[in-house]
């Protein structure tokens, strides 16, 4: 493909991309297909000969569309929203044009410097305190980690390295087999299976905390276990505390667990992995407050901050901890800036070497949409959720299982996990809308997630009245089956 090819293809993808987005309610939010549709639509290696670009593209309706969920449907309401917007898309194929792998400053400056500058914009947004910006001069800093995931493995595993450090210059003799054995980092029963896993990795036990009545993990749980494990000669030393937690966005109290963890001087690493985009706004900035108390902080702004994936935001108090724990310096990475205290080199913040220019994306979305465009976006979701809410209150079948905070409706049938489980099964089989469920205590519940940028009132509307008409199915099904038996 030359350059005149690839503007005519180019400006053709454009018009395929639009459609396609323009068109998107159109489609079935969720694909017909079996386990291993694809491989017998195409061949068993690759061509030895180029083939068309039309080709290509017949085959994308063909082939890969019929295999798609279509996330940014508006009749998309499973797991957490995934961002798209057109300005982050042009973003990206910026981003692919230019192609650095931005490593480290030298690698390319602009690239650095830019991500830089937007952690410093996005923490700004959300008030962050001044400690976990980069600044002129400044200790802490943030970067762009490719999920909520790394942004939690990373600092566990550099609270695991200072911890140690720490222990063995007080007592030299301690070996970092004999530490890593005693290690015991800490989260809510309600947090994600990434800090589980983040455990599994970094080789360290994890206990989770029983949450409260509202699923929020508090500071005289969190005590009583420090308090048990310290007695047993076991070494707290990392605690994740979850805003927006995935199975009912339920929030641990800040303010509770953060001057336990000062005292305890244990790293206390917030994940706000959906919840945070919502703390540009000033009403529900509350959330966030105690996060002077942590060590790192982590939301997605590839979540709900209209940034296509992958961007995960990532803020440290001390830049010198992450660069302490994952520093190696062979002769070709370095360069003649490194050791000036002017640059940053990201490879140090991270587990992969190489990074996209990802900052790109944000710096689009930012301008192009402004702040009071952002938090409109956020409010107008928050605003269908609690409609959709209401909707459920409204009928007495159903019953609401959590606050409705930001995006994010829990709700069931008053009735057996069986029959909540087999109204999930119907709402899927039918592929008119697509939700997940979660546990809540012993309860099997179905989550309501507003998730598209194009979602709108008559689609919450249809998609309750959807959920009614199965509902009605569903209980009709039952009374005839008891009374036939």
């Amino acid at each position: 493909m030359n350059v005149a090819e690839f503007r005519k293809r180019g400006k053709e993808m454009v018009d395929y991309v639009a459609d396609y987005m323009e068109g998107i309610h159109k489609r079935q939010v969720y694909p017909d297909v079996k386990p291993g549709y694809l491989r017998p639509l195409i061949p068993d290696s690759a061509p030895q000969d180029p083939e068309t670009f039309e080709d290509i593209m017949k085959d994308v309706e063909k082939i890969i569309m019929p295999g798609v969920t279509h996330w940014h449907s508006p009749y998309f309401f499973a797991y957490f929203p995934t961002a798209s917007s057109y300005p982050a898309m042009l973003a990206d194929m910026l981003s692919g044009a230019i192609g650095c792998i931005g490593f480290s400053w030298v690698s390319s400056p602009a690239c650095t410097e830019l991500e830089t500058v937007m952690l410093d914009w996005l923490g700004k947004m959300i008030n962050l305190p001044e400690a976990f910006l980069a600044g002129k001069d400044g200790e802490g800093g943030g970067v762009i980690q490719g999920s909520a995931s790394e942004a939690t493995l990373v600092t566990l595993l550099a609270a695991r390295t200072k911890v140690i450090r720490q222990l063995q210059a007080k007592s030299p003799g301690l070996t970092k087999a004999a530490i890593m054995d005693k290690l015991v980092a800490y989260a809510s029963d309600q947090s994600h299976s990434s800090v589980e896993r983040a455990g599994l990795i970094g080789g360290v036990k994890i206990k989770m905390i029983p949450s409260d009545d509202k699923f929020s993990l508090r500071g005289s749980a969190l005590q009583k276990v420090l308090d048990e494990d310290k007695a047993a000669g076991l070494i707290p030393f990392f605690v994740v505390a979850t805003l927006g937690t995935t199975p009912c966005c339920s929030f641990d109290n800040l303010l509770e667990l953060g001057p336990i963890c000062k005292k305890e001087n244990i790293w206390m690493h917030i994940d706000a992995a959906y919840a945070g985009s919502a703390f540009i706004c000033p009403e529900f900035r509350h959330f966030l407050n105690g996060v002077e108390f942590a060590d790192s902080y982590n939301f997605n702004p590839h979540k709900w901050l209209l940034v296509n994936f992958d961007c995960s935001a990532m803020w440290v108090k001390k830049r010198a901890d992450l660069i302490g724990a994952f520093k190696l310096d062979p002769l070709y990475l370095q360069h003649q800036n490194q050791e000036s205290g002017l640059v940053t080199d990201y490879r140090h913040w991270q587990i992969p070497l190489g990074r996209r220019f990802r900052s790109l994306k944000m710096w689009f979305v930012f301008r192009l949409y402004g702040v009071k465009g952002l938090q409109a976006y956020i409010r107008k979701h928050v605003k269908l959720s609690h409609e959709f809410e209401s909707l459920v209150r409204q009928d007495p079948r159903f019953e609401i299982c959590a606050e409705v905070v930001l995006g994010l409706v829990c709700f069931r049938i008053k009735g057996s996990n069986k029959l909540n489980e087999a109204l999930l099964e119907k709402i899927n089989k039918t592929k008119k809308i697509h939700l997940v469920p979660c546990h809540l205590r012993d309860k099997f519940v179905l989550r309501f997630a507003i998730c598209s940028r194009t979602v709108e009132s008559v689609h919450i509307q249809h998609a309750w009245q959807h959920i009614t008409e199965l509902v009605a199915e569903l209980l009709k099904d039952e009374k005839e089956l008891k009374m036939n038996q």
